[in-house]
């Protein structure tokens, strides 16, 4: 694959096709929120259905992220991006036009698929593509990017939902991305051939492995409950810890064999790096699985329309924008252990919420308890990749950043999962609003684990001497 000389700059056509890919992937994450209680009246489907729904596309989206990469720097990154924007614009349109909850969950998985082949380009490209001077501005442009997508997924998805473009309802949050993508395609063409002529090949079986793995665990915690865990479900389970011990003794016996292993395991004989994973993949469990609960609470349970639902949270978008942009001065001027005060805000946040919801008052109280959340969970996520990639050297950072991007998603469908099964017990025997709170029990204990976490891995580090 030839690379075509690197340019001192982007002109504006491809530098927007980037952008705008990493724009539709992180919408797509979210739209589906505000759109869930429409999906669900619509296609007749059970909180297991709608589950699937959101932690489908994060599952495939995150254990392909890896395989991603190296499909890129292997046959070349602008091929790859362009097959992946492609692929996610036509896994939209499937999306936009499944019959049923089935078709829909397939889509998603697919979709998502198509978001972990398309997402590492993106930041491969603008690293590669640009000279020292240009690329912080251009990252910096994709933070924008991306934080905007979120916000812009909770209010314009409202806003689209409710609008009822068409007749189409929900489904036009999905087909809205076959004009998008063809725009995206289109720019994408003017964006340099590169790739990397020593590239590693890619861990198929591994890849396969994880996969299986993460289903296994996956589908009996979204089907468990309401199926009364029957046997099915244990095995499942069993199955996973099997299959999990034999994807870690592959990626050994690939790694001792000089290959390049999906995940080496030789990055958690690292107990820092170790730690620091399993905390990115606990907070992150809380974010996605926040939002459905929120979403059904307000729209089901209070009455209110996408669009307002939406625009309820954006007060907690914009929050979390202003937090993350704060992060890195606060970090610099009293520490990492700022980190685990921001989870500890992001947690009193989480109760905040939870107990103006039991409440019974007018939502209108609940934006300064979201105004709290949205603002400690910017001042913990956005640090907490950084902070934990400082425990691996320089030539284990693609490695691990590959590994704490998937344990972000895969942690958001695993944390899904959790709260589909407290909400839908909960709500069973009790309202809506505590259908809510009680799901939320998982995230505080989730948090106040992240939060000790953080702690003790930064009195590793002050006693290492490193510095932040």
């Amino acid at each position: 694959m030839p690379t075509e000389p690197i340019p001192r700059h982007l002109s504006v056509a491809p530098l927007f096709a980037l952008l705008l890919g990493g724009f539709i992937t992180i919408f797509d994450l979210f739209v589906v929120n505000v759109a869930l209680p429409s999906i669900r009246a619509d296609l007749q489907a059970d909180l297991s259905g709608i589950g699937w729904i959101v932690a489908g596309y994060e599952l495939t989206f995150g254990v392909l992220l890896i395989a991603g990469a190296r499909l890129g720097d292997r046959y070349g990154r602008r091929r790859v991006y362009i097959l992946g924007t492609i692929s996610f614009t036509l896994t939209s349109v499937l999306c936009g036009l499944a019959p049923d909850t089935e078709a829909l969950i397939a889509a998603r998985l697919l979709q998502g698929a198509a978001a972990g082949i398309l997402f590492p380009q993106i930041y491969a490209m603008l690293r590669v593509l640009l000279d020292e001077e240009r690329r912080p501005r251009a990252f910096g442009l994709l933070g924008m990017a991306l934080g905007l997508a979120a916000i812009a997924g909770q209010v314009l998805g409202g806003w689209i939902v409710t609008a009822d473009i068409a007749g189409l309802g929900w489904r036009m949050i999905f087909l809205i991305n076959l004009p998008v993508g063809l725009v995206g395609v289109l720019c994408a063409f003017r964006l340099p051939e590169n790739s990397q002529s020593n590239a590693a090949r890619i861990d198929r079986a591994g890849t396969l492995l994880a996969t299986l793995a993460l289903l296994l665990l996956l589908v009996p915690l979204l089907e468990g409950a309401h199926s009364g865990w029957p046997l099915w479900t244990w095995v499942s389970f069993l199955a996973a810890a099997i299959t999990m011990m034999v994807f870690v003794a592959w990626e050994r016996r690939v790694t001792s064999n000089g290959g390049a292993a999906a995940v080496d395991p030789a990055m958690f004989a690292n107990r820092s790096f170790a730690v620091g994973s399993g905390v990115v993949l606990l907070v992150y469990s809380t974010s996605t699985s926040f939002f459905l609960g929120f979403a059904l609470l307000v729209q089901e349970g209070l009455g209110l329309s996408a669009f307002a639902a939406g625009t309820l949270f954006a007060p907690a978008s914009v929050a979390f924008v202003t937090a993350s942009m704060l992060a890195p001065r606060i970090v610099a001027r009293f520490g990492t252990t700022s980190i685990a005060g921001g989870a500890v805000i992001y947690l009193a946040g989480t109760v905040a919420v939870a107990l103006t919801a039991l409440a019974n008052g007018s939502v209108a109280w609940m934006i300064p308890a979201l105004i709290v959340f949205g603002f400690g969970q910017g001042l913990s996520m956005t640090p907490l990749l950084h902070f934990t990639l400082g425990f691996t050297t320089e030539d284990e950072a693609g490695m691990a950043g590959g590994i704490l991007s998937t344990m972000q998603q895969v942690g958001g469908a695993i944390g899904v999962a959790v709260i589909a099964i407290l909400f839908s017990q909960i709500l069973r025997n009790a309202g809506y609003a505590n259908a809510f709170a009680g799901s939320l029990i998982y995230n505080i204990l989730a948090l106040m684990l992240a939060a000790i976490g953080i702690v003790w891995l930064t009195r590793r580090r002050s006693r290492a001497g490193i510095h932040p």
